[in-house]
């Protein structure tokens, strides 16, 4: 059960980085990889910076923020 809630939140937050960074996405398999690597990378960069909590809020925001970090960075290998 708790991989299904890992994918889920990963394909959530996937889509919504997407739609913050230029109104798209990678397709449901892409954001849900974008999502999950932006998960750990997401929560291992609030670790460093001390930013805690909990809930499920918490995980999807800082899952967010990490796949938008990542959809940011890949901008710059991605030709127009």
């Amino acid at each position: 059960m708790n991989i299904i809630f890992f994918l889920l939140i990963g394909a959530v937050s996937g889509w919504l980085a997407g739609l913050i960074w230029k109104g798209g996405g990678f397709g449901l398999i892409g954001n849900i990889i974008v999502g999950i690597v932006g998960g750990f990378f997401g929560g291992w960069l609030a670790g460093k910076l001390g930013i805690g909590g909990g809930g499920l809020a918490y995980l999807i925001l800082i899952s967010v923020g990490g796949a938008w970090l990542l959809l940011f960075i890949f901008s710059f290998f991605r030709r127009p």
